[in-house]
């Protein structure tokens, strides 16, 4: 199967975890595709016949520089997936402001940065395909509903959900959809910060927080693993979700349902 084939991807965050798992899926269905990262991405970049940029999501000169080295390698940008994030634990009166806007810096403003530099780049190829362009924003189960010690995490991940349903309505004339993915949490080094941050490491203290716990969260009874996050933002790339924008696609195993 290549239902990607002659389209050129770019994953932030795509060094590991479910970056990585996405980039391979993706490159796997034919797709060309730039992983970006603060980390090196090169050694996944090379095993699937891309390319690495070491990228800050959180500035906006690097964002036009990916755009464009995304043409450069590849001719163009059809798929941006939003993945880049970062996590901790921390209750409201130990959140100082400087640490509540790093994250809001990566997961927020990464996110309107990188849809306000590919648009265009998209918009220029997406009359090629039946399902046109397409952004797949990485948001949280911590974006549907709140959870006590991650006040920004939660504010990070929500505003991610509702920046995506404005874009999707304003880039819908232009044939790019954009959707939401909304992970549990999964079996990655972030999904390990999860259960130890909440076991106290973050300053939430519960002594009943143990990877057994947290995997009994999710009625399926276990972590999600990061290639049933990737292939849920494959199908949100490809023509199958071609009358899909806007949207929320939770992949928790159950765990909202509670």
């Amino acid at each position: 199967m290549s239902s990607l084939k002659g389209r050129v991807a770019l994953v932030s965050g795509g060094a590991r975890g479910i970056g990585a798992a996405t980039a391979r899926a993706l490159a796997k269905e034919g797709a060309s595709v730039v992983i970006t990262d603060v980390i090196d991405g090169s050694e996944v970049a090379k095993e699937i016949g891309g390319a690495f940029l070491k990228h800050d999501v959180t500035v906006e000169a690097d964002w036009a520089d990916a755009v464009a080295f995304a043409k450069t390698q590849f001719g163009g940008l059809d798929i941006l997936v939003n993945n880049a994030g970062v996590f901790w634990v921390a209750p409201l009166l130990q959140t100082d402001l400087e640490r509540f806007r790093r994250m809001q810096a990566v997961n927020v403003d990464g996110v309107f940065l990188g849809m306000k530099h590919a648009v265009p780049a998209i918009a220029e190829r997406a009359h090629q395909w039946e399902g046109g362009g397409a952004i797949i924003n990485l948001s949280s189960v911590a974006g549907l509903k709140g959870s006590p010690g991650v006040v920004a995490y939660n504010a990070s991940k929500g505003a991610v959900r509702l920046m995506t349903k404005s874009i999707a309505l304003e880039v819908a004339p232009l044939k790019i959809r954009v959707n939401s993915v909304h992970p549990g949490v999964i079996d990655t080094l972030m999904g390990g910060q999860v259960i130890t941050e909440f076991a106290g490491g973050g300053g939430v203290n519960d002594p009943d927080v143990s990877r057994s716990n947290v995997a009994a969260m999710h009625p399926l009874g276990r972590l999600g693993k990061p290639t049933e996050i990737a292939d849920a933002i494959v199908f949100l790339a490809s023509d199958k979700s071609a009358f899909i924008t806007g949207m929320e696609m939770v992949v928790d195993g159950g765990m909202t349902q509670r």
